[in-house]
Formats: structure tokens, sequence, C-alpha cells
């Protein structure tokens, strides 16, 4: 297959079966495509909310203290390939292209053997695991794409550091009713003996978190955000001091990034201990130089225009939290996209009534809200929510973009939000708007 072809495979299997969860077919696959996952070194993450900025800091640090770094993430934002990065680079799509013909005629071979086919996440994976092994990382920074004990990428062994960030009500349907089943359910990434660091939280998790640590016997360390002591925040980034950690730089912008850097800094302290090489100038300047595309990314500055990946309650609140730190007084317009299996009903009552105007769009995502059950979800929660604005559905998302740049004033502040799914598009039909005029 090509590169092109490729990709239509694992969008043809996306089509086929979304989610299931269980290791065994992920088990057979690797088997055949020679356990490349086994001679690798893990720093596993798990959470509801947060864990793409804590893999962004630590594989940046790790990457700045001379260590070949792998990144596995979910969902890529800009470009297919994005998902799987060495050292920050993207893999390319000749070998993306190469490896996933390798793993689909694993999984074609399963299927023909009355074996259930892998999932598009399951064989994404498995390509991950391949390049990584090619490409001799010293570590991998990789992501859960759901969940944690039964998640695909929970067939691996040799886990450095699990790192467990927010947990909230998300995925219920497979994941529990409660905050402590799905505080277990992600907790199951935890390997015995190994340690663990949890994002400090609420105290039922935390329970949960140290009940699964005792039985495994792995040590935990708990990072403790609230004594973080911000320095200076704004749209340029935000400078605060931790424990020994003084007069740290992130660029990450939101209120609650600095809860996520904390965390990734007690991960560091954990990979120090392990006997991992990581200076000081290191974790400063890794820390620093972290990116994450599409959460809280300021993507235009006259009019500010914002994106964010807010797409469950959590994320709601915490974008809220952070227009009111950056733009206070500020008249604020949205432009809405979410998935239908999110509680998107929480989400608007959550963020609505910050804003004067709405713009609903409908992602190009086959779970897509369509952008009228949208508005009229914005419209039927005006009493929870606050919103005394306008809101309308657009056609599309250009629409949406043009509109909201000719109703922005220069002191306004656009933004875009909901899944990522759109967000890639969103960024380009920005730059084509304002290119072309």
């Amino acid at each position: 297959m090509n590169y092109q072809e490729a990709v239509e495979y694992v969008d043809r299997l996306a089509a086929k079966k979304s989610i299931v969860l269980g290791l065994s077919t992920m088990r057979e696959l690797l088997k055949r495509l020679g356990n490349p996952q086994d001679s690798l070194s893990f720093i596993h993450v798990a959470g509801t909310n947060g864990k793409g900025s804590v893999l962004a800091f630590l594989a940046s640090v790790c990457r700045e203290a001379g260590y070949r770094t792998g990144l596995y993430q979910s969902p890529s934002v800009f470009s297919y390939c994005e998902k799987i990065q060495v050292n920050g680079e993207p893999i390319s799509e000749e070998d993306m292209a190469e490896l996933l013909t390798r793993a689909a005629k694993a999984g074609d071979a399963m299927e023909a053997e009355g074996l259930p086919h892998p999932t598009a996440f399951e064989t994404e994976t498995a390509v991950a695991f391949l390049y990584f092994k090619e490409q001799g990382c010293d570590l991998v920074a990789l992501e859960t794409g759901m969940g944690g004990a039964e998640d695909a990428t929970n067939v691996i062994e040799h886990t450095v550091c699990s790192v467990i960030m927010q947990v909230g009500m998300d995925h219920m349907k497979y994941l529990g009713n409660t905050v402590e089943e799905i505080a277990r359910a992600k907790g199951g990434i935890i390997k015995p003996g190994r340690p663990a660091v949890l994002c400090g939280q609420s105290a039922a998790v935390e329970q949960v978190i140290r009940e699964i640590c005792e039985e495994k016997g792995a040590p935990l360390t708990v990072s403790r955000p609230e004594l973080a002591q911000v320095t200076e925040e704004g749209l340029s980034g935000t400078s605060f001091e931790y424990g020994r950690f003084r007069n740290v730089r992130i660029s990450l912008l939101g209120k609650h990034q600095v809860a996520n850097a904390c965390t990734a800094l007690e991960a560091v302290r954990v990979l120090r201990s392990s006997g991992y090489d990581i200076s000081g100038q290191a974790v400063y300047d890794g820390m620093a130089r972290a990116v994450w595309p599409g959460r809280f990314e300021v993507i235009g500055r006259s009019p500010v225009f914002v994106m964010d990946g807010a797409h469950n309650p959590d994320a709601a609140g915490r974008l809220a939290d952070s227009i009111k730190l950056y733009f206070t007084n500020r008249r604020i317009l949205y432009i809405m996209g979410i998935l239908a299996d999110k509680d998107y009903r929480k989400v608007t009552e959550l963020t609505a009534s910050l804003a004067e105007r709405i713009y609903a769009v409908t992602p190009e995502n086959p779970r897509a809200l369509p952008a009228k059950e949208l508005a009229a979800c914005i419209e039927e929660t005006r009493g929870e929510s606050g919103f005394t604005g306008q809101v309308r559905a657009e056609e599309s998302l250009k629409d949406a973009v043009r509109d909201a740049l000719e109703k922005a004033g220069r002191d306004d502040v656009i933004v875009a939000f909901g899944s990522l799914s759109y967000l890639g598009k969103l960024k380009e039909t920005l730059k084509e708007i304002t290119c072309n005029g």
C-alpha cells in the first residue's frame, strides 16, 4: 500500500468497529509482528484529561536530556503522521505506509483464520511499536487510547513509570458509571513493583489509585499542584515554582497546565531515581520547549483566536477557567463542534454563559453531533447555563469562521472548541480566509 491507501485502510477499520476492550487480539497481532514492544521502555500515561500535556512535557524533557524519545498520542490534529513521533519529528508518510502494510497483512491473516480483526487503534499502536523499535528509542512516552487495564497499549511489560492524570466522567459506557470505577480502570496500567505518579485530585480517585499500588507493590508519588506558586502568567506563557523546582517556564496555556506540569516534574523525579540522567537544565529547557497543538492554542492575534479540544465536562470547566483568567471583560465569540457521544449538554452548561455569540458547526466525523442539534441544545439550556447571547447553526466551518471574524472587533476573542477532529480543518480555514480575504 502507498500512504493514501494505508490511511484509507485504517479509515475502513475505524468505520467497521471503533472500540473493543481486551488485550487478546492485540497480543496476537504483536506476536505475529515479532513483539516489538518487548524491546522498548515506556512512560505510560492514562487519564480523562491532561494526558497529552504531560506526555508533551515528559517527551520534551527526555529529549533535552539526550534520550532518543518516542511519542505516541491520539487523536491527531493536523496530520495523520503526528500520532507517532521520535524526538519531536513525525513518522514519514513512507514509513507509515510500509509499517501499516505489514500490520495490515498480519491483521488480515488473523481474520482469515477466524480470529477477530484488530481495530484501527490496535493496528496503529502496533505500527508505533514497530517504528519505535526500528528507530532505537531509549524511552517511549505512551498515551492510552481509552481506559487502562484493557486498553490496547497495556500489552507493554517494560514500564519505567505509570502516570495517572485527571480522572473524570467520560466513556462511561465502557469504563464505569462512577469516578471510582473509571479510576480503577485507568489505574490498570500500573505494573507490579514499578513506580506510579498520580496527578493530585479528589480523595476518591487518590484512594482507588493507592489501593491499586498497594495491591501491586508499586511505589506511588502524588503531585500537589495546589502547592505551586505562579509568578507570571499571560498569553506568552506561565512561570511558577514547585518544591525545589524554581522559575519553571511553560508555554502551554491554560490554568490547568500548571497542574499538568507539576505532575510531569514528579515523573521526572521518578525517572531520575530509576537511573535516568536528567540534568536540571534539561528539565527547565524541556518544560519551556514543550508544545501541544490544539490545546488552548492561540492561532490568531487580531482578534485573538484560540482553539481548544475541550470535549467533555472536565475539560470544558478548565476551558471556562482559562477564558476567565486570560480574557476578563473581553467580548467572547464561540465556534463549537462536538461529537454526539459526548456529554455536550453539560459542556454547554459550563461554557455558554461566557459567550455573546455561538456558532454551532458539524465536525467532519461519523460520530459528529449535527450543528442544528447542538444549537437546539444551547437554546434549551439557557436557564442552566446563563447564556443570553445569540446562537446559530452554520452550514459549514468556513461560514462560521468568516462570520465570526466579521463580527469580532480587534479587542474581542474567538474561541473554537469541542472535538479535536475538526481543529486541523479550522486552522486551515482560518489561514485561507485571512490570506485570501
